[in-house]
């Protein structure tokens, strides 16, 4: 691939990784749009590396925490924020995994990579995103997270396995129907997305660990690398928006793009 061409993965995947918006619906329609190539499984797993690490860098004190409550529930122990806060975040994971490998198993990951599909799903969710925003309560913060939040959360989770639905897009509605603030709401939905990241890039790399070579591995370090600062620099943007800001903006992007793909598919 060109540098022009891993760049523009790159700040496509960095930018809608955590954007209510939908990075595999992106990247699907990324070589349609564009007149490229598929960039192919390798540099998939180098972009997923990158946003991992903006995620991880951007809420490390929370990043932090989960980690070393790992340790004490490893040993049976929930005495602790932080042992609690790893057990909501694995309760959260678990239903994702599960039916994403179901998907994968069975090729239905394929059978859904469609531009109706993405169309459909960019906009049901966008106006579903919408609906919550505008009639959840903001009461509860983040640190109020229980693990009954968290099942649900995580069994919402496992719409975005269907391309165009967005994971932080449908995490983020659930927990602003939940209760949660906007701030509290997209940190959750952050934080849900780091194991969720390490499974699906563990997945990935199991399918082209053959392959490596040093040209693949210099254009996989290079989309890493932008992925990284188009992540970190969205997760900025965001949470600082929220402050003010609805999801509204998100929602208009959605209905607009899901319209626009809906007439595209079906003309």
């Amino acid at each position: 691939m060109t540098l022009f061409q891993l760049l523009v993965v790159a700040v496509v995947q960095g930018i809608t990784e955590f954007l209510p918006i939908s990075s595999s619906g992106h990247l699907i329609l990324l070589p349609s749009l564009t007149g490229t190539p598929d960039q192919g499984l390798a540099i998939d797993v180098a972009v997923h590396v990158g946003t991992l690490l903006a995620v991880i860098l951007y809420f490390w004190t929370d990043v932090r925490i989960a980690a070393h409550g790992l340790g004490r529930l490893a040993r049976g122990k929930v005495d602790t924020p932080g042992a609690f806060l790893a057990l909501c975040l694995i309760i959260a994971t678990i239903p994702a995994v599960a039916v994403g490998l179901v998907i994968k198993v069975t090729g239905l990951d394929e059978a859904m990579r469609s531009v109706a599909v993405i169309g459909w799903t960019m906009l049901i969710f966008g106006l579903v995103l919408y609906w919550a925003d505008m009639t959840g309560d903001t009461e509860r913060t983040a640190e109020r997270w229980t693990l009954k939040d968290a099942a649900l959360m995580g069994l919402a989770q496992c719409l975005a396995l269907i391309p165009g639905t967005s994971r932080s897009g449908i995490t983020i509605t659930a927990a602003r129907k939940l209760g949660y603030g906007r701030e509290g709401a997209a940190r959750l939905a952050m934080l849900m997305s780091i194991p969720v990241i390490m499974a699906s890039g563990l997945v990935l790399s199991l399918d082209v660990i053959g392959d490596a070579n040093w040209a693949l591995m210099r254009d996989a370090s290079i989309a890493a690398a932008f992925a990284f600062l188009a992540a970190l620099g969205a997760l900025v943007l965001m949470m600082r928006l929220l402050r003010s800001v609805s999801f509204t903006p998100y929602v208009i992007y959605r209905v607009v793009l899901g319209i626009g793909l809906l007439i595209w598919a079906y003309t």
